[in-house]
């Protein structure tokens, strides 16, 4: 028995069945699961489905996920599956044996391909989209290159907006002459609120041009009602930039539902890709409202926008098999799952007096992230010490979140990998705070 368990015995902080579960959740997936198994065809409906653990335990199968914590910071990345590791090595041997004669001849047609296959995905044209390395790296082109803006104009973005992103609507201070304009919403709105706030935005704001709108915050897993904010700004004239990296691939919907021009998205957090690879989105027709990167010949395109350099070929190559493993799954069936998820830890943590969750209990407006802290400890030195605290004691890996106007939080994100045991362990370590 290692000395954090006998530490973690000795203080009776965990029950004996959860000590049980954590000896199984130390295990590494590659021990527990000697080949990916065939994940079985379901006609159940998403929310029945999300309880069937010889469903989701086939659906673990497919990935090696570390024994060493109890993993709950799938926010960062989100691991790929076995297949999608195999294509990944597989065609970075490729590349690497036929360099530039491979990569002149034979990549840019498969590029094309693997484009037109996620552009099937997002539910979009082919030639709505640009490949990045990343959402943030099609954020700051869709927001850097927005050209509509004259000195004066107005641009607003939120406190639950992702740190590079309020960097960069700052810029357009100095790039465009903009007055940049924040809003703060409650801890754990409700819709009306969250509408209310934006309503407001535009009222007291005469001259606002661009509006930054997060889909799901990466602080504490708030999903915005981003179709019904961007036809509201629409009737006003006004744009909306959506950050997707958390949106696209944990909830069920494509991208035109957004209702929003401007779209950045992550295929490395939630969709399984390698690491390094994203998308831009521009509806077909709004080209021209974007600058062409840095000196880029102006051929209309999406990717005259964006300049990526040099890619991971094999990052690219390997998105078919993630789609294929995302697909199998099915995204509908990913949100239940990871809906049922969040609601076994936060639903209890709710009840506790020293204990304050940051999550909607509406549906719609929660999503896999959800955060946490000690009540009247928001300060950031405060999160930096729970998350501390969870991973000495309790062996709980998390990740401390700033930036929100009600003050810091420690983030918890399980994925269709995790276990419910692993978020009942998680339940007996913030009980165990009081």
């Amino acid at each position: 028995m290692d000395r954090n368990r006998r530490s973690l015995l000795r203080a009776g902080v965990l029950l004996p069945a959860v000590a049980s579960g954590l000896d199984t959740l130390a295990a590494p997936a590659a021990a527990r699961y000697a080949a990916p198994m065939d994940i079985p065809t379901s006609s159940a409906a998403p929310d029945v489905l999300a309880r069937d653990e010889t469903y989701w335990s086939a659906v673990a199968s497919h990935f090696d996920i570390t024994g060493e914590v109890n993993h709950l910071e799938n926010g960062y990345w989100g691991a790929m599956g076995r297949e999608t590791l195999a294509s990944y090595q597989r065609h970075t041997a490729e590349v690497n044996r036929g360099n530039a004669w491979y990569g002149r001849r034979e990549f840019p047609a498969q590029y094309m391909a693997v484009q037109q296959q996620v552009a099937t995905l997002l539910g979009v044209g082919a030639d709505e989209i640009a490949l990045t390395r990343g959402a943030t790296e099609a954020m700051l082109a869709l927001i850097g290159g927005y050209n509509r803006l004259q000195p004066g104009d107005q641009v607003l973005y939120a406190d639950i907006d992702y740190d590079s992103m309020i960097g960069a609507m700052r810029w357009l201070q100095q790039r465009r002459g903009a007055q940049v304009e924040r809003i703060a919403l409650p801890a754990v709105p409700d819709t009306a609120q969250i509408l209310q706030a934006y309503e407001a935005a535009f009222a007291r704001l005469p001259r606002l041009k661009l509006v930054l709108l997060t889909q799901v915050s990466h602080r504490h897993g708030l999903v915005l009602p981003v179709a019904e904010i961007a036809e509201r700004a629409r009737a006003r004239g006004i744009d909306v930039i959506v950050d997707a990296a958390h949106g696209f691939g944990q909830i069920d919907y494509v991208v035109p539902q957004l209702k929003a021009d401007f779209v950045g998205i992550n295929l490395h957090k939630w969709i399984g890709a390698p690491v390094g690879v994203g998308a831009m989105y521009v509806r077909r027709g709004r080209v021209s409202d974007l600058d062409p990167y840095m000196g880029e010949a102006d051929d209309g395109r999406v990717g005259s926008r964006v300049h990526t350099g040099t890619v991971n070929f094999a990052a690219y190559l390997a998105l078919p098999e993630a789609i294929a493993l995302h697909q199998r799954i099915g995204v509908a069936n990913k949100q239940a799952r990871l809906r049922y998820l969040r609601e076994r830890w936060t639903a209890p943590a709710r009840q506790m007096a020293h204990i304050e969750v940051l999550s909607s209990p509406d549906p719609a407006l929660a999503s896999a992230l959800a955060s946490v802290r000690l009540r009247g400890r928001a300060s950031v030195a405060d999160n930096i010490a729970l998350q501390k605290r969870l991973l000495d004691e309790h062996r709980v890996f998390t990740t401390h979140r700033d930036g929100l106007e009600s003050g810091a939080c420690v983030r918890v994100t399980p994925s269709v990998f995790t276990r419910p045991e692993q978020m009942d362990a998680l339940v007996t370590a913030l009980a165990a705070l009081a």
